[in-house]
């Protein structure tokens, strides 16, 4: 995508972005709203519109049909309208504009699939195939039983591993990003094994980035995907995705009577709503088990 030739627009978009990163949100983030909003400054420079302080609830419905008609799926065109209404607030807030006509810019609808979790065999056939590699071992270990964002995996230190007061509870400490406080997630036998195994293991080095290379530099997001992505494929396990393992840690603790607010803290969502949608999933999942049982 090409730089914004308007220098109104442009300006404007920075200092948005600076207000981003001044917020603390993720790197990723950051970039995914940087080009969403350079998207939408674009189509209003092609539609001839000079200033934001003109566009109205017709332009942006343009905007959002001209992404229906280039094959935007319905998720994507949402995460689109999101970026654009914050960009609106962010402008209405800082006096950029008078009226925020994003409010009025309605979602598309789509039907949203239920989280993936895996089943019992699925679940140890990763650790089966992962075992051959400790680092990447301790790294599925540490996804399944404990559910954090493989983001926070990335970004753990030889410090976030830490015991509580009274020295009985091992723990992860995951530090505050962008929206989300800090937590203190607890290592089970199995996670703190791992973990114990692969710091043997560790290459030297003056970084203190749990994970890291073999040339001691940070393990990056990328690599951790890739890694897990061809642990799913030698496990013959499919349609699955890194997020799964986190979907799976909820579903497995939710149903075994851990409390939707425990569990909810453990993870680190924001709101409740988003933990009890897996309350439905672990509700089919024993309909369905109930009805195996009855043929």
């Amino acid at each position: 995508m090409g730089a914004i030739n308007n220098p109104n627009f442009e300006e404007k978009r920075v200092k948005f972005i600076g207000d981003l990163q001044s917020k603390g949100r993720s790197e990723a983030t950051v970039i995914a709203y940087s080009k969403d909003i350079e998207q939408l400054l674009n189509f209003f420079s092609k539609e001839g519109i000079s200033s934001i302080e003109d566009t109205t609830i017709e332009n942006l419905e343009k905007y959002k049909q001209n992404l229906q008609d280039n094959n935007y799926t319905p998720k994507s065109i949402s995460r689109k309208i999101n970026s654009t209404r914050t960009f609106y607030r962010y402008l209405l807030d800082n006096s950029m504009i008078q009226d925020n006509p994003s409010e009025k810019l309605a979602h598309p609808k789509f039907e949203t699939k239920p989280p993936r979790v895996l089943t019992e065999m699925e679940y140890r056939a990763l650790r089966d195939v992962s075992r051959v590699d400790v680092r990447l071992y301790s790294i599925v270990e540490i996804l399944l039983q404990t559910g954090i964002r493989i983001g926070e995996l990335a970004g753990l230190t030889l410090d976030d591993i830490r015991k509580s007061k009274d020295g009985r509870i091992d723990y992860l400490y995951i530090r505050a990003a962008g929206s989300h406080p800090q937590r203190k997630v607890p290592l089970n036998k199995s996670a703190k094994k791992a973990i114990d195994e692969y710091l043997e293991l560790r290459p030297e080095t003056e970084d203190d980035t749990l994970f890291v290379t073999k040339n001691g530099r940070p393990l990056l997001v990328r690599n951790i995907r890739t890694a897990i992505d061809k642990s799913f494929e030698k496990a013959g396990i499919k349609n699955a995705k890194v997020n799964d393992l986190r979907n799976t840690f909820i579903a497995h603790h939710l149903a075994n009577g851990v409390s939707l607010v425990v569990v909810s803290k453990l993870v680190g969502h924001k709101r409740l709503s988003t933990t009890e949608k897996y309350l439905n999933l672990i509700k089919m999942q024993k309909e369905d088990q109930k009805s195996l049982k009855e043929l």
